[in-house]
């Protein structure tokens, strides 16, 4: 029998059986803006589907499990036989096989693919982000493969396909295929022209054996793998050529594809990641020899623009959770909500996290426009974005937690594990001084990117004279070349800023888009979330915010 003196009040429900999508405003009309209207009912549809799952409870008990029993590698069976198979919980499979039915990762062969996939991705990854990497490899590995038609014809179905086929098998045996991605090396980490691993020709036209490692080889109970190695008949050491590893040969026989071991790693523990070797491991060349970097440049963006989706999804769960709190939670004498301290950091972190939707579906769309302009675009846009959609993530996350109080700190409320994943987008396809130096060469070498950036940023012109203000300075910026590597992630700082100003002024309530040029434009803004002006309409930025269960 329960003691007297432990009645339960005023504590918040837990955020359940809603519907993640719906309870999205931004994200809801930026698919809304950016798809063809024929697709829109059919989107909608399949988006609050989606939804609704990720809002269940039963989901959400999925993502937990799965957190709570990462991978497991298992080197050798029970004789002593070498299988290097790696152990996940159900909850994980479960997790991944929804994500692949709900087509996150056959954008390349749909209508409006990637904005469906991307409002997809958002939502799906808020129940747990952990399946969104193998999610990820898989979409991005398609361009990549497409550079040799004869692969694509062979693979790309499998990659786009809607159903999840676990297990090891080869894969013209299954209905569906799962890609990984091993780049990295232990003496180079992003300088990938640096590997050492190396691939000597087989007789087979194509084919080769690679022998050396991989110290962060994503995925790896994946059927496939695109890897960099230094082909031994290139002249240029520096030039790295990209392979296909299949993990099981098409005579049953697994591929020498030896796990080392498991990273154990800060977050994203219901996911694996590897160090790998290679020893006599056979793989198909994709791309010409020494081309590598550039054969899997595409496959380098795409994955960069999920970063952006991962961490816009983080955030958006982050904010919504502390809202939800909120909203519930009574301190001195009224709901927390309501209170114009706490509504101020909330809507502070609404705005953030609505930027960053925005943002990232826009990058979205241009990809399903596919023109020249929309391409140009996208080489600035992608490394401006996941620099700094990714880098604000964390914050987010850490002042999210806070608005819980000592809940927040508790593993069972939820708020403990977005925080631990939040850096990692951030350090994934390249840190933040990679993506400040890629936007750099783009500036330098790339003029129609920074023209069609501008472009972009030109039409919000002349609706905001804070934003005007930001563009005068921005162009002043760009005009001195002096010194451009020691600011370069001052100059990417403001290329995101001004982007998002100008789509929130162009598309988000005139509540939002006052709040963020005041803000982030203006200079009206302190150094910790929650030092808007107070004079805005910070109530209706919270409510537009709110998750509605």
């Amino acid at each position: 029998m329960a003691a007297s003196t432990h009645t339960v009040t005023n504590q918040a429900p837990p955020l359940v059986g809603y519907d993640v999508f719906a309870a999205d405003r931004a994200l809801v009309e930026a698919v809304e803006r950016h798809l063809d209207p024929a697709l829109l009912d059919e989107a909608r549809a399949e988006l609050s589907g989606l939804g609704h799952s990720a809002g269940s409870a039963q989901v959400q008990e999925w993502g937990a499990l799965a957190n709570e029993n990462p991978p497991k590698l298992r080197t050798h069976d029970r004789w002593g036989n070498r299988i290097d198979e790696v152990e996940f919980h159900p909850s994980w499979h479960r997790l991944l096989g929804k994500g692949v039915s709900a087509g996150l990762t056959a954008a390349w062969s749909r209508p409006g693919g990637h904005v469906r996939r991307a409002a997809g991705f958002v939502i799906w990854t808020q129940a747990e982000a952990g399946n969104g990497c193998p999610l990820s490899m898989t979409h991005a590995a398609v361009p990549a493969l497409r550079t040799d038609p004869a692969l694509a014809a062979e693979w790309e179905p499998r990659l786009t396909s809607m159903v999840y086929d676990q297990g090891m098998r080869p894969a013209a045996q299954k209905a569906g295929a799962l890609f990984g991605m091993g780049m990295t090396e232990k003496q180079g980490g992003s300088d990938v022209r640096a590997n050492t691993t190396a691939a000597r020709p087989l007789a087979e036209d194509g084919t080769y054996e690679l022998t050396g490692h991989k110290w962060f080889c994503s995925a790896p109970m994946s059927d496939g793998f695109l890897v960099l190695a230094q082909a031994a008949s290139a002249t240029d050491r520096g030039a790295p050529t990209c392979f296909l590893v299949p993990r099981v040969l098409e005579d049953g026989t697994r591929n020498v594809f030896r796990v080392q071991r498991l990273k154990d790693k800060l977050g994203n523990r219901s996911n694996a990641s590897s160090e790998v070797e290679f020893d006599g491991t056979w793989a198909r060349r994709v791309g010409d020899e020494g081309r590598g970097v550039r054969t899997i440049i595409e496959m380098v963006a795409a994955t960069r623009l999920d970063c952006v989706l991962g961490s816009a999804s983080l955030m958006r769960q982050a904010v919504a959770q502390a809202i939800h709190h909120c909203t519930y939670r009574e301190a001195f004498g009224g709901k927390l909500v309501d209170k114009p301290l706490m509504r101020n950091v909330l809507a502070d972190l609404a705005l953030e996290s609505e930027a960053a939707t925005t943002l990232a579906l826009r990058l979205a769309a241009a990809y399903d426009d596919g023109s020249e302009q929309e391409r140009a675009f996208l080489r600035l846009a992608v490394p401006v974005a996941k620099y700094w959609v990714t880098k604000r993530c964390t914050p987010v996350a850490a002042e999210a937690l806070e608005c819980l109080g000592g809940n927040g700190y508790v593993e069972e409320f939820g708020l403990a594990r977005l925080l631990r994943e939040s850096p990692l987008n951030s350090i994934w396809e390249g840190a933040g001084n990679v993506q400040a130096l890629d936007v750099l060469r783009a500036l330098q070498r790339e003029p129609q990117a920074l023209n069609a950036y501008l472009q972009e940023v030109g039409r919000a012109r002349g609706a905001d004279h804070r934003l005007d203000g930001a563009i005068k300075g921005l162009l002043t910026e760009l005009a001195d070349l002096e010194g451009i590597e020691g600011r370069a992630r001052r100059v990417v700082e403001r290329l995101a800023l001004v982007l998002q100003g100008a789509l929130l002024v162009r598309y988000a309530p005139p509540e939002v888009a006052d709040a963020f040029c005041a803000s982030r434009l203006g200079g009206d803004w302190g150094t910790a979330f929650g030092t808007l002006p107070h004079s805005l309409d910070l109530a209706t930025v919270v409510e537009r915010a709110r998750p509605v269960a």
